[in-house]
């Protein structure tokens, strides 16, 4: 029996589909197992001895960078907001790792002047590398027009998210560049790669890091620079308000040591297995229907907000 023209455009479509899931499947493979037990990946270890400055160091992310990057014989400049918060968390990685560490408490959120306060503490210090960690992301989900205290918080998050990466870059990559050897990880968003709607200003910073990462590595590549662009999904930390730790939301520690695998290997990567399973589901809907997708996303963020606001109510 013949087939209908419906039919040979559906079977066409299915197979369309299952070659670029077992293609995408494959690359996975690799990009998370293969590569990383070639060895092709940065070793951090043949930096051992010099210093790698970790924005937003006192938990999340940041801490499990900073304490990635002590681990491997680095020692460690960690530099956030709360003076107290460093200080503990400086005792901690002197004393399980045996390392040296600097201190400096700024605001990324207050003015441009922080930058001259941090190149100061940093003069004549070996910085190998630069993990660009610091964020700010929105209270709760909410319409751009509809966030209290607007105003504040996207100058806010424009300081934390696009003045942080691009100052911190300027200061500590030119001596890289001159020495032909450093590492600079930018930690983004998956908000980044598709749309965020009721999160806009916080998803259009973390796309500038995207942008500003890969032309980053295209211009210093061939001098011995590596540029990494992180884009995870959820981690159990404070910022995400994510409190139990699970396959899809890891530890900020689980996460971290994945994402380091793949820094020579990846330009850009969400750095651990199941996150970029799910940036591929949601891209691969997005390339079948932008509209569903969108409509997706909508509603879940708008569930996120209700909940919110019901919670802020209660």
């Amino acid at each position: 029996m013949a087939l209908t023209l419906l039919e040979k455009v559906g079977i066409a479509f299915i197979l369309v589909v299952a070659v670029q899931l077992v293609r995408r499947l494959l690359q996975l493979f690799y990009e998370h197992a293969v590569a990383p037990a070639l060895r092709m990946n940065v070793d951090f270890t043949k930096y051992k001895g010099t210093w790698a400055v970790v924005t937003g160091a006192t938990d999340g992310l940041g801490k499990a960078y900073a304490e990635a990057m002590a681990r491997r014989g680095l020692d460690v400049v960690l530099i956030s907001r709360t003076k107290a918060k460093l200080d503990t968390v400086a005792a901690d990685i002197e004393a399980q790792f045996k390392v040296r560490t600097k201190v400096i408490a700024v605001d990324f959120t207050s003015g441009d002047e922080i930058y001259d306060t941090i190149e100061k503490e940093l003069m004549g210090f070996d910085v190998t590398v630069l993990v660009n960690n610091v964020g700010m992301s929105y209270p709760h989900p909410e319409y751009f027009l509809g966030l209290p205290d607007k105003s504040k918080v996207f100058q806010s998050i424009l300081r934390c998210n696009v003045h942080s990466v691009t100052n911190m870059s300027l200061m500590l990559m030119p001596r890289m560049v001159e020495n032909k050897r450093g590492v600079v990880i930018n930690v983004s968003s998956a908000t980044a790669l598709f749309p965020s709607p009721l999160l806009t200003v916080y998803g259009a910073t973390k796309a500038y890091v995207d942008k500003i990462s890969e032309d980053l590595q295209a211009e210093y590549g061939r001098q011995g620079i590596t540029v990494q662009c992180i884009l995870p999904g959820v981690v159990a930390t404070n910022m995400s308000k994510v409190r139990r730790a699970t396959w899809m939301s890891p530890t900020p520690e689980q996460f971290v040591e994945s994402a380091l695998k793949r820094v020579g290997i990846l330009q850009k990567t969400p750095g651990y297995y199941p996150h970029s399973l799910l940036v591929w589901s949601i891209q691969l809907m997005q390339s079948i229907s932008p509209a569903l997708c969108l409509y997706i996303i909508m509603q879940t963020m708008l569930n996120v907000r209700e909940r919110a606001r019901r919670r802020y109510l209660s």
